[in-house]
């Protein structure tokens, strides 16, 4: 090897080792932690790390919005999904503003689905812009409804192997025992705002679900059903099929437990 040579070879080797650097100075910077111990999601400048149709998905005034309008209506509800990894046990903060005729949700401990593009299945954090729904726990393409705003439920299993529509009425998971209630249905919903931010808060360990609304516990899952619950999984959020709605998320925060 001529001397030039040798020196090419040494400059590549210098440029890969300020690269890696690099990479893992802004790995660092973007996994810095706050003084509660969460991590950031998105930057408020582009959607980086996300993965989500851009018909529907855009960062506007630093926040994450996703808007169907009349000439981009959906056949099929759209995700945008997180690329950092697929939390198990964690808490996830974020602060959420849906328009009247909006409806969306969070999804986590979730599937990418095959053959359906931008779609998800698993546990969702339902959000709807008449505040009917939002804080209940539902099952997005699975069980459906796990629990309804103000029960602490158990969830159990199928009586015998089948299809899952067997144990599913009214868009509701039959198995399952309301142990308590956590309050008066229009007393929780009098505590989510209309058109305005509200924070959602969810507690995920181990097969206990939490979500709260604005600090208030909405619903509480103890999933038992071992054939078809999730341990972990892909965290994203929603557009759903219906009128045209826009959805904005800020303040995404991540704490894995």
């Amino acid at each position: 090897m001529t001397d030039k040579m040798k020196f090419k070879a040494i400059q590549a080797a210098m440029m890969l080792v300020l690269f890696f650097i690099s990479s893992c100075a802004v790995t660092a910077q973007n996994q810095k932690k706050d003084k509660e111990g969460f991590v950031k999601l998105f930057d408020g400048k582009t959607l980086k790390g996300w993965e989500g149709d851009p018909t529907y998905w855009r960062i506007e005034d630093g926040n994450l919005v996703g808007e169907i309008t009349p000439s981009t209506l959906l056949k099929t509800n759209s995700f945008i999904v997180w690329q950092g990894g697929q939390p198990a046990d964690f808490e996830l903060k974020v602060d959420c503003r849906i328009t009247a005729a909006g409806n969306s949700g969070i999804n986590y401990r979730s599937e990418r689905l095959p053959d359906v593009p931008y779609a998800l299945r698993g546990y969702q954090a339902d959000i709807d812009g008449r505040n009917r729904y939002t804080g209940q726990n539902y099952e997005e393409r699975g069980r459906t409804t796990l629990a309804y705003r103000g029960q602490k439920v158990v969830v159990n299993s199928a009586d015998a192997p089948g299809p899952l529509q067997a144990s599913i009425k009214s868009n509701a998971w039959t198995k399952t025992d309301v142990t308590s209630t956590l309050g008066a249905a229009e007393e929780l919903q009098s505590k989510i705002k209309s058109e305005d931010w509200n924070e959602i808060h969810l507690v995920v360990k181990g097969n206990r679900l939490q979500h709260y609304v604005n600090g208030v516990l909405m619903s509480d899952v103890t999933d038992n059903d071992a054939a078809n619950r999730k341990m972990s999984g892909m965290l994203g959020v929603q557009v759903h099929v219906g009128p045209p709605m826009k959805v904005e998320y800020r303040n995404m925060r991540l704490k894995q437990l």
